[in-house]
């Protein structure tokens, strides 16, 4: 009996050490991993509250957003003016207008660019730099067609902080973009967002009712007085002047493409005006799939020539407006007309994709060759551009 429980004594020790000893081994471990992970949180925290103090963008390259306003504040001034207005009885007063604009230096002449709607009709304008220096400003030349204008002013170089102006080309859908203007007279003021959508067009009274071709839309905020300030992309460079928003939505604001103010630059500088838009003389509207069924035509896209100028290039050309309207999906069209569907071989899928072609492509006095269908037969036409008539003072 003494041997069987001195056995059984000697057995439990054991037992017992080996079950301690691989506890033991067990609880070490994972002591080792919690403190392994409890460096990686270390870790990530350090990242995250860097990342905080510096935000990047990989089209920016370690640009942060305070060090890209520093980079483009001093370049960025607020325009104003006066406009005259008559009240119900006829007596004259006056009125402030204001906006914004950027430095740009133009063959070594430095100008301020900014839009056009901004110095229209304007008495006594003026530019104001960020140090609070203002100065009476001169309009060199402006193009209400594409609203832009330029201004020079008397300011000393050393004031002049000129910003590049790169090709819109380049840019794409979901691009980092930020705006900088005087928003409401709140001069200096920056706002970022994406490049939301390209190739839209806009319709201004300043221009006469033609459509402004190839506007980058952004969810940039904008608002009152960032017109004619800069649409940067993050290596603050221009790619856009900001010109208008879509009253009471959110995120949805236009800047006029860097690549007008590249085309148009030295003619507003050395000639005052810019008069090489190309003209079709067409009105239409976008093709739609019910707009198709009403037709009786198998294309849902396209441009629907509803109207043609008379003594247009289009009419030279023979192209056909609508000749009866009627109601579809609720609204009144005219239809009848030819679609437009193909501009020398580039597919036309609306009216936004025919303005850009044109403003990008074409020519006043090229001859461009005109898909359209007619009648449901698919026919090309040539049609020698003309060039878009002066607007009516």
């Amino acid at each position: 009996m003494t041997v069987i429980f001195v056995s059984l004594l000697v057995g439990g020790v054991l037992g017992y050490s080996i079950g301690y000893s691989t506890v033991s081994e067990r609880i070490s471990n994972l002591q080792n991993q919690l403190s392994a992970l409890q460096g990686r949180i270390s870790d990530i925290q350090s990242t995250l509250d860097m990342y905080r103090q510096n935000i990047t963008y990989p089209t920016g390259g370690n640009a942060s957003l305070s060090s890209l306003y520093e980079q483009v504040k001093d370049s960025v001034v607020v325009v104003r003016g006066l406009i005259v207005q008559y009240d119900l009885f006829g007596n004259r007063y006056y009125s402030s207008v204001q906006g914004s604009g950027f430095v740009y230096n133009f063959t070594g002449r430095m100008v301020i660019v900014t839009n056009n709607h901004v110095i229209r009709d304007v008495l006594n304008v003026t530019v104001t730099f960020i140090d609070g220096s203002g100065y009476v400003a001169k309009v060199l030349g402006s193009d209400p067609y594409a609203d832009l204008a330029v201004l020079s002013v008397g300011a000393s170089p050393s004031e002049y902080e000129p910003l590049e102006v790169v090709s819109s080309s380049f840019l794409s859908v979901g691009d980092p973009v930020s705006a900088v203007g005087s928003p409401y007279g709140l001069a200096g003021s920056m706002t970022a967002g994406i490049v939301s959508a390209l190739g839209r067009t806009i319709t201004e009274s300043v221009a006469g009712g033609y459509p402004i071709a190839n506007i980058i839309q952004t969810t940039a905020p904008i608002n009152p007085g960032n017109s004619g300030g800069p649409l940067l992309n993050y290596r603050g460079q221009v790619v856009g002047i900001t010109t208008a928003i879509v009253a009471e939505s959110q995120g949805i604001g236009f800047a006029i493409p860097s690549n007008t103010i590249l085309r148009e630059i030295s003619y507003l500088v050395e000639h005052g005006s810019y008069n090489r838009h190309p003209w079709l003389g067409v009105a239409g509207a976008d093709m739609t799939y019910e707009i198709a069924r009403a037709m009786n035509v198998n294309v849902t896209y396209g441009w629907l020539v509803v109207q043609v100028m008379k003594g247009s290039p289009a009419d030279r050309a023979g192209i056909r407006a609508g000749t009866r309207e009627i109601e579809v999906a609720g609204e009144r069209v005219t239809i009848g007309g030819d679609i437009i569907v193909a501009l020398d071989g580039v597919r036309i899928v609306s009216g936004d994709s025919l303005a850009t072609y044109l403003e990008e492509y074409a020519q006043p006095g090229q001859t461009i060759s005109a898909t359209i269908v007619r009648n449901d037969q698919t026919i090309s036409v040539s049609v020698e551009l003309g060039t878009r008539p002066p607007q009516s003072s």
